[in-house]
């Protein structure tokens, strides 16, 4: 019985698919007459090494091919010899049972001696030529470097880093590579017609993708399927021999995530395991197809060159799922669902890691990281004395509670987006004429603004030193690096990137940056300068929020009595603290 694969191996270079970076090379050398003397194909099993190799060689050898032709006539004596094996001057020669010296002195090398019979060309095709013994390589060397007359050698390789140096650089190396899954599918399409069988389109990519760029392995496939379906292949017969594919299913998980349908989600993820699929195999293809969707998002032809090949039926479907999804909202899935992968396999109830994953990420809800933990809390500053603690309660206990504090971020970073496209729309069609003196003459109107939107801003931006604009963008100077960070945000940015466009009717971005030469004394005003002091960098809880009614450090009496009076060390201490926290002594 005649299987697939070699009912269909191409008899000429049209036929071979793919690898069109060697088929152009070794067409030209055949039309310009510039053959070599030796070749080295090397690449994985399955993607027509051989084949090429015996195509070359009816090529070469072939009678009725005219001067600036490369492709065999297929008709001619010398072609028919070569497609049934039978040509004496084309000598194939398995490595891997031909290992030793004096089967290369025997085979190789004394044929090579005796002229061709017939053909233009001896050629010898060495396929495995890893295989071969040190003692072997040396005695196929020097005939390779000088080879008789009419001679050519094409070695053929799945392990190139086996042979040595010295012999392949006596070659011409062309590194083969794997078949994609659309053109593998074609070549099935092509033997489905003319073997009249009816399969359909998605069952023809499942094999590809099984076969993973190996076309032998593909057409083999394809042979057990149809030996079990006859000539027409349903998705059950296919299910019998293709190892069931979930991607459908994946891609159904995905869109329910981005539709933030958590009950779609879980139920596909049950009904899955009832069905005794490996959750942890399934979540794999997930995370790899989200992979694909976010290299897409990037630049898409990163998605073409680095993502897994799925096959057209496939890739529309993904690429309608994943059109509406934003590249945030991806990176968080990828995340949540390694985290539930992880913890698969020490779950008591096999599915609840994703349930939950799924649930997450259709809720909207990401996980707290405190990047800044060792910084903020290595050197946790000295609970002040009692009296200034009850100041402390005092001013903190009006501030605005943590739920409305998170309710208005999400709402600031929701308008974030339409805000920066407006306006930079704007500075890149108007040239802002506006000079420093100006933006100091409304600073204060600014800050009024800014309050507005933002409480805590103000008392940020009252530390800050405007400078100078450039190219549209007005420098704002820090002295210490965490206002300039916070001021970087981008919600935050465009809120002041807004008030400045309310305030000077101007477009005006703006760029922070730190400069430790700052006076704090002269900064804003002084006497509000509270964020501004190094006991207060690492305290980003408290520089974010409005301290009290707002009027910090407004008790400047206490300020400068404590100054002027010469106190002691603890009593420092204390003016250090109220001058922090923006407190007083409560008798």
């Amino acid at each position: 019985m005649v299987t697939l694969y070699r009912s269909y191996r191409p008899r000429n270079f049209k036929e071979i698919v793919n690898q069109n970076h060697i088929k152009i090379t070794l067409e030209h050398e055949i039309e310009l007459n510039k053959i070599a003397h030796a070749y080295l194909f090397c690449g994985p099993r399955g993607i027509g090494k051989t084949t090429i190799a015996r195509v070359f060689s009816k090529a070469v050898n072939c009678v009725n091919r005219k001067d600036g032709e490369h492709e065999p006539c297929d008709n001619c004596d010398i072609c028919d010899e070569i497609n049934a094996g039978r040509n004496m001057d084309i000598i194939e020669i398995d490595a891997a049972s031909h290992t030793g010296v004096d089967n290369v002195r025997d085979n190789i090398i004394s044929a090579a001696r005796v002229a061709p019979s017939r053909s233009k060309y001896k050629v010898f095709i060495i396929d495995e030529v890893h295989m071969l013994s040190i003692s072997a390589f040396n005695a196929l060397l020097k005939i390779l470097e000088e080879p008789p007359q009419n001679v050519i050698f094409i070695l053929c390789t799945t392990e190139v880093h086996k042979i040595p140096a010295t012999i392949i650089s006596r070659c011409q190396r062309f590194d083969l590579k794997r078949i994609s899954v659309t053109d593998i599918a074609k070549k099935l399409q092509y033997i489905a017609e003319h073997e009249k069988i009816e399969i359909g389109k998605e069952i023809l990519e499942a094999i590809a993708r099984r076969s993973e760029g190996h076309m032998r392995d593909a057409e083999s496939l394809l042979g057990q399927v149809v030996v079990i379906g006859g000539n027409k292949i349903t998705q059950k017969e296919a299910d019998l021999v293709i190892p069931r594919s979930d991607l459908n299913e994946a891609i159904n998980l995905i869109q329910a995530m981005i539709n933030n349908d958590a009950g779609s989600g879980i139920a596909i993820v049950n009904n899955l395991l009832n069905e005794g699929v490996d959750l942890k195999r399934f979540l794999s293809d997930v995370i790899e197809l989200l992979r694909k969707i976010m290299l897409s998002k990037i630049n898409p032809a990163l998605s073409e060159k680095l993502g897994l090949e799925l096959g057209e039926s496939i890739e529309v479907k993904l690429n309608n799922a994943g059109m509406s999804a934003k590249l945030p909202q991806l990176i968080m899935m990828i995340e949540k669902l390694i985290s539930a992968k992880n913890d698969l396999k020490s779950s008591f109830i096999i599915q609840l890691p994703l349930e939950m994953a799924i649930v997450e990420i259709c809720s909207g809800q990401q996980e707290v990281k405190s990047t800044n933990f060792n910084q903020r809390f290595a050197n946790p500053v000295s609970p002040p004395p009692a009296p200034i603690q009850t100041a402390l309660h005092q001013n903190i206990g009006d501030s605005a509670n943590q739920q409305d504090s998170q309710k208005n971020k999400n709402i600031e970073a929701a308008e974030s987006q339409k805000v920066e496209k407006n306006l930079h729309s704007q500075v890149l069609t108007e040239k802002v004429k506006i000079s420093k003196e100006e933006i100091l003459s409304k600073w204060n109107e600014v800050l009024v603004y800014v309050k507005k939107y933002n409480h805590s801003l103000t008392f940020i931006l009252r530390v800050c030193e405007p400078r100078g604009i450039e190219n549209n963008k007005l420098c704002l100077a820090f002295k210490y690096k965490f206002h300039k960070d916070r001021i970087s945000d981008i919600s935050i940015k465009n809120i002041i990137e807004e008030v400045l466009l309310e305030v000077y009717k101007q477009p005006i971005l703006i760029e922070a940056i730190v400069d430790e030469s700052i006076e704090t004394e002269t900064v804003g005003a002084s006497e509000n300068n509270v964020l501004n002091s190094p006991e207060t960098e690492n305290n980003s809880e408290i520089a974010d929020k409005p301290i009290g009614d707002g009027n910090i450090g407004n008790d400047k009496n206490s300020v400068v009595e404590a100054n002027a009076s010469g106190k002691n060390e603890g009593d420092k201490m204390i003016d250090n603290l109220l001058k922090t926290f923006g407190g007083k002594v409560v008798g």
